[in-house]
This record gives structure tokens, C-alpha cells and sequence, in this order.
């Protein structure tokens, strides 16, 4: 971005063209958006940008440069997006390629990627190219007709996203049962308890959470301000509060993880070395200990951080909640996003279902 020029004035600041950013406010927007995004988003895009500049240097044998061409995209999509043809399922990647991507470990496994995982590295690229005040390639009638035939494609072909197992109240209670008495057991049961009953929070938030943030407000209730999360970013909706309860048998599971530990500050949920108490557990940690106490519990289906709070909003569901009122516990910021589990939960509570008189 260039340096602005300088205009004379009567005044004691000098007048900056219209047209143009000062240096100094190009740096500061620089700050703004690398503040306002998180961690896990800052991993995300700066490990696709990582994968696009090693598939292009594969497959072109030079190194990228903004602005890229459209082909390029074009070609980055056939060659990550499995189609159907009278062999079966192919695509363009050349196996030497694959082979050398995963042996670097920029992908896990050789083959096509998820469609899912290609939208969003186009939309990383597409993100470069507008802070980069480049022509965006990856707006181009072609490259967009392209990923929605494939979204059609992958959709008639059966693929559906790959969603965490729900843990709704009876899955969290038979979880909540595998949790002893000894140190970790105290932990793993407040750490459930909380991350459910404060609204089905994100692994990242659980982990996160603080002490600072933290409030007793009555003998069996607490109040956690969430004051980071992934829908906060974008700023606080009309109907959203920071301030999240922890009541009941969550509550009480909390007081006695403290108790236990002796915390008073920082992170509240710990790494354990037999009786010693050490840093913050990780996301990984968070989804880990959901599902290892699954598994003790003897529970089928893919689990994972996002379980609790899928299955917050299951359970919601079941219960007959507004849905307004979940989505003011678990901060999502639009209907269309939460409304599969709300309805999941209540389907057989649905009216509709029961014209025969059942």
C-alpha cells in the first residue's frame, strides 16, 4: 500500500488524500484483523496456505505468487475433488505429487480431499487475495460454478459432513458415571458438567476458560463470563450474553474440582501428573478426556469436543426449549447452524407425526 501524500492546510494537521489509507492506518488494520482472529484460525489458514504453496510448487514447479490465475485454481479443485467416471471415483492429483504432499505431512492420507477441507482452502486464497488488494481468482463464475457442482455432486453421491456423535443428557450422565473419586475423576466430572451446562461450549472455550472469569453467586450456582469465543469475533448480537450459569450438580462438580486442586487463579481445567497439577489442558486434551470417558462408558459413535455441544442443543430439543434461548447459551449467531440438532432432538415430539393418533 502506497504512502500518502501530504496536502498544506491552515490547521495544525496536515490533510491526507481520500482515496488512499496512511501507511500508518494500513499497519493498524494489519493489527486489527491479526487481533481479532483466534488461534485455531490463525492454524487453520496459515496451515492451507502452507498446502497451497507446496501443491503449487509441485504441480508448476515454481513458487506462488499473488495474484493466482484462475487456471491454477481450476486445476487445484480437479485436483483435490473426486468425481465419478465409469472406473469409479477419480480425480487429478498425480500420485508422485500425493505421495510427496503426505510424506511432507500436509495431508494425512493420499487421495482426494473433502470437499469441506477444498472450500475452505479456496476461501483462504480468496482471503489472501483481498488483503492483498489482488484480483481475486477465486470469485471468478468458474471457479464458484465449479465447487457448487461439486457440493451437488458430493451430495448425490451420499457424502454428508462428518458430525461429532451428539452426548445429550443420558449420554452425559452415563459419562458423568465412569468419573471416580481420585483427582482425575474430579477433574474429567467438572470438566463435563461445566462445558455442557454453560451451553455446550467449544473444546477451545473449555480450555481457555479462567478462573478471572469465574464467579460464585450462590452455594449450588456460578457465573462464567465468556469473554473469548469463536462467535464473539464478529462482535455481540442483540440477544447474546457473556455471562453463562453453572448450576446444579454442575455447579457442585466445579466446587469440588477446586477444592480438590487448591486453584485459585488461572486455567481452570488442568494437565495431571499422578497427584501434581500442571498447565492448561489443550482443545486436543478437552476432546480426548470426552472421548476416553466415552469409551469407558461403552458409548458407540464418533465422539469428540463438539459432542457436548451438539448435544446441548439435542437435548434442548428434547426438552422443548425456544430455540432463541439455546442459542443465547451457546452463542451461535444464526438459526441455520443450530437448527439440525434442535430439530434432531424433537422430531418425535413433532405433531405432525402423530396424525394417525399414535
Amino acid at each position: 500500500m502506497q504512502n500518502n501524500e501530504l496536502l498544506p492546510t491552515n490547521g495544525s494537521l496536515p490533510a491526507l488524500l481520500p482515496d488512499q489509507l496512511a501507511a500508518s492506518a494500513a499497519d493498524a488494520v494489519r493489527e486489527i484483523l491479526a487481533e481479532a482472529a483466534s488461534a485455531n484460525t490463525t492454524r487453520s489458514y496459515a496451515s492451507a496456505l502452507r498446502y497451497w504453496a507446496a501443491w503449487f510448487q509441485g504441480r508448476y514447479g515454481t513458487t506462488i505468487a499473488l495474484p493466482v490465475s484462475e487456471a491454477a485454481v481450476v486445476q487445484f479443485i480437479v485436483d483435490h475433488v473426486a468425481r465419478r467416471s465409469k472406473p469409479g471415483l477419480v480425480w487429478e492429483l498425480p500420485p508422485e505429487l500425493d505421495a510427496q504432499l503426505v510424506a511432507a505431512k500436509l495431508k494425512q492420507r493420499l487421495g482426494a480431499l473433502k470437499l469441506s477441507t477444498v472450500v475452505h482452502r479456496v476461501a483462504v486464497l480468496s482471503t489472501a487475495h483481498q488483503l492483498n488488494h489482488a484480483a481475486n481468482p477465486c470469485e471468478a463464475p468458474a471457479v464458484r460454478h465449479l465447487l457448487a457442482r461439486g457440493r451437488r455432486a458430493a451430495v448425490k453421491r451420499g457424502d454428508r459432513p462428518n458430525k461429532k456423535t451428539a452426548i445429550a443428557k443420558r449420554e452425559l450422565e452415563a459419562l458423568i458415571a465412569t468419573c471416580d473419586d481420585s483427582l482425575e475423576g474430579i477433574r474429567d466430572r467438572a470438566l463435563l458438567y461445566f462445558a455442557f451446562a454453560s451451553g455446550g461450549r467449544r473444546r477451545s472455550e473449555v480450555a481457555a476458560a479462567d478462573l478471572g472469569d469465574l464467579r460464585r453467586v450462590d452455594e449450588r450456582a456460578y457465573i462464567y463470563r465468556l469473554e473469548h469465543s469463536k462467535s464473539q469475533q464478529a462482535g455481540p448480537t442483540a440477544t447474546s450474553t457473556p455471562d453463562k450459569p453453572i448450576l446444579g450438580a454442575a455447579a457442585d462438580a466445579l466446587a469440588a474440582w477446586l477444592a480438590a486442586s487448591g486453584l485459585t487463579e488461572g486455567p481452570i481445567f488442568r494437565r495431571l501428573w499422578k497427584t501434581r497439577i500442571g498447565p492448561a489442558l489443550s482443545p486436543k486434551a478437552v476432546a480426548e478426556v470426552v472421548q476416553r470417558r466415552a469409551a469407558k462408558a461403552g458409548l458407540e459413535g464418533d465422539f469428540g469436543g463438539h459432542s457436548l455441544r451438539s448435544g446441548f442443543v439435542t437435548e434442548g430439543g428434547r426438552q422443548g426449549i425456544a430455540l432463541p434461548a439455546i442459542m443465547a447459551m451457546t452463542e451461535h449467531r444464526t438459526a441455520a447452524s443450530v437448527i439440525g440438532y434442535f430439530q434432531a432432538g424433537g422430531v418425535t415430539d413433532n405433531p405432525a407425526a402423530k396424525l394417525l393418533g399414535i
